[in-house]
């Protein structure tokens, strides 16, 4: 089983998605269609630290955390999402922000997302018909 798991990720291209570049059109489309999402459970301004962001073709996945412009923390007890008892961030991972993206027509759609997500739940099988081009890794098996 071990054997044909790393034949299979051999066999995988290492990098069948691009990662946009700081000040792109692109990069700046993808985080405008998460913003929204985010501001609604953390409050206005939000700014994005990026940790992974991947595209391939009308797919994407991102994957980061929200802070306050000039990396001022948010204070996630005090949020809007807290306060109207939508988001507890005792049982969060913080500021961390997830989501699957899909573009529709010429705007990109954060059609899956999560704040403060403690496990790593882009991990499903539902998600890997369209997604997998952006997550091979939770495709693999």
């Amino acid at each position: 089983m071990r054997l044909l798991a790393l034949l299979l990720f051999l066999a995988t291209p290492a990098f069948a998605w691009d990662t946009p570049q700081r000040g792109s059109q692109l990069r700046a489309d993808l985080m405008s269609a998460i913003r929204p999402h985010a501001e609604w459970i953390l409050g206005a301004p939000v700014e994005f630290v990026i940790h992974d962001l991947r595209v391939s073709g009308d797919v994407a996945f991102a994957a980061m955390h929200a802070q306050r412009p000039g990396g001022i923390e948010i204070d996630l007890n005090t949020v809007p999402g807290a306060l109207r008892g939508e988001y507890d961030p005792a049982f969060s991972d913080g500021s961390s922000i997830q989501a699957l993206l899909q573009k529709s027509g010429n705007v990109w759609v954060a059609t899956h997302h999560a704040i403060g997500a403690t496990d790593v739940w882009w991990f499903w099988d539902a998600f890997c018909p369209v997604w997998h081009p952006v997550i091979p890794e939770a495709c693999a098996g």
